[in-house]
């Protein structure tokens, strides 16, 4: 398929990357096709793509032989998606709408992958989004997704390191994260002032006994005031300090020293308390 450069769509459709959107595009079609490979076999899968702008990642997924559902709340973006319409009969499907306001299962209707080079302004948001909740496993079967490398680094953090924190025990309690490549700033339009990596993630098998709203609550008590004891951070969540006491943590202990399976064994002596 013989697609015009990604820098001709732009300058076409008088494109330029939207600071508050979080927009940075991503030019380089060997660098795109790289990623996506690294979720596997995409032909005929479902997969949802979050801020496609001009399409470069769109366009990679296609020649892959995804069927994308594509949601862009930029409408300056649409025409130059809709010419990948017409290239791909069938395959793309473009949704106008802001992300973090859409049911993406809904949406979807069937298990799909994410893979997304996410605006900057709420990468964070709807990555503990599709983390979160009871239901597991969860619908999407993989996600691979473009983050700052400083939150990408947070998510695949080890205890004990300064990047540890609530994004890794989210991240790693029923997933496994992976930092799968680094983009150098200078890949995309126009170059952002930070690095940037890949992270991909696959769901595992969740422990047992233990409510995904209980250790959420838990883990943004306990960072929430990383440099104090947990008796100081945790004692205004019901049920905490008498778990750590089950589990034989001692509680001058601070969040960071915690391993995921300390988190998910805290949470677990909580119960499904009724935390809001």
């Amino acid at each position: 398929m013989n697609l015009p450069p990604l820098r001709e769509v732009i300058a076409t459709h008088g494109l330029s990357a939207s600071k508050a959107l979080g927009q940075n595009f991503l030019l380089d079609e060997q660098l795109l096709d790289r990623i996506v490979a690294i979720p596997g076999d995409l032909a005929e899968k479902a997969v949802l793509e979050i801020g496609p702008g001009p399409g470069g990642l769109t366009r990679a997924l296609l020649r892959a032989g995804a069927r994308v559902t594509a949601i862009e709340r930029d409408s300056r973006c649409v025409p130059a998606l809709a010419e990948l319409q017409q290239a791909f009969p069938g395959q793309l499907r473009v949704v106008e709408d802001d992300a973090p306001a859409v049911d993406h299962a809904e949406l979807m209707g069937e298990p799909f992958a994410v893979a997304a080079n996410l605006p900057y302004n709420i990468g964070t948001l709807l990555f503990t989004r599709w983390m979160g909740g009871e239901a597991w496993p969860p619908v999407w079967t993989s996600l691979t997704l473009m983050f700052q490398q400083e939150v990408a680094q947070r998510i695949v953090a080890r205890p004990g390191t300064s990047a540890y924190g609530r994004l890794a025990v989210l991240a790693q309690w029923r997933a496994v994260p992976k930092l799968a490549m680094k983009v150098h700033r200078s890949a995309f339009t126009p170059p952002p002032k930070v690095m940037s990596a890949i992270v991909h993630v696959v769901p595992k098998p969740a422990p047992e006994g233990v409510s995904a709203r209980v250790l959420e609550r838990l883990t943004e008590a306990a960072f929430g005031q990383r440099r104090k004891m947990l008796r100081q951070s945790l004692k205004g969540l019901p049920g905490a300090l008498e778990a750590l006491a089950a589990c034989d943590i001692d509680a001058t202990r601070r969040a960071e020293t915690l391993s995921v399976e300390d988190f998910v064994n805290v949470a677990r002596a909580m119960g499904d308390q009724k935390i809001t």
